[in-house]
């Protein structure tokens, strides 16, 4: 599908029981979430741009690489919040930058409440961590406002997705690459995607869910 990548992967699978089971505790929720994003976030970075490097070891000379892209990570809140970390072990010496967005539960659109990224000093690319991609106008409006802000390459990470949330990104911006754990097949009458595995926010932050 272009540029979207459903990871196949066998831990995977294993935490996606996890984060679905509706009786999983808030604790082991967060521990999930934390463990998909680090399987994600290495297929999402496995074609960064790098440069040779020689290091010294305590033996000898070491033909090395490092990663020369500025590379920022940019949550959507607040679920975005509970990808952050496992992100910023990978790459710690990532910006990370904020974008509030809420969903509005009569529309199901997403409404814009927090936005302080700079006028300049835009990242070379920007990782737009939102473990729910339902109908896609969260990221929409993340993505168009990072293009606005210069932004070079924007890569989207997530945990579950849905098609047409997908199609929806794929459409609107083809040259942003999508990682995601499963893509799900529809979204029920409230727009949340289905299976899926409800609201992610309240499951990460242990907030009364909807229902």
């Amino acid at each position: 599908m272009g540029h979207v990548t459903e990871i196949q992967h066998p831990l995977i699978e294993h935490h996606l029981c996890t984060v679905r089971d509706k009786s999983t505790v808030p604790s082991h929720f967060r521990a999930a979430v934390n463990r998909l994003s680090v399987l994600v976030g290495v297929y999402a970075t496995e074609d960064l741009a790098v440069e040779p490097l020689v290091v010294q070891t305590p033996i000898a000379e070491a033909d090395c690489h490092q990663v020369t892209r500025c590379v920022a990570l940019v949550p959507i809140l607040r679920a975005g919040l509970g990808m952050v970390d496992p992100l910023l072990n990978l790459l710690p010496d990532a910006a990370v930058w904020h974008l509030g967005l809420y969903r509005n539960e009569e529309t199901a659109e997403p409404v814009e409440y927090y936005d302080k990224l700079p006028k300049s000093g835009a990242p070379n690319t920007a990782l737009v961590l939102d473990p729910m991609l339902a109908t896609g106008g969260s990221i929409e409006l993340a993505v168009r406002r990072l293009m606005e802000w210069g932004v070079e390459e924007i890569r989207v990470l997530s945990i579950i997705a849905s098609r047409d949330g997908v199609e929806r990104v794929q459409r609107d911006f083809p040259d942003v690459k999508l990682y995601v754990a499963a893509i799900d097949p529809v979204l029920n009458d409230q727009s949340y995607i289905v299976p899926g595995l409800g609201d992610a926010g309240d499951r990460i932050f242990d907030t009364p869910q909807p229902g």
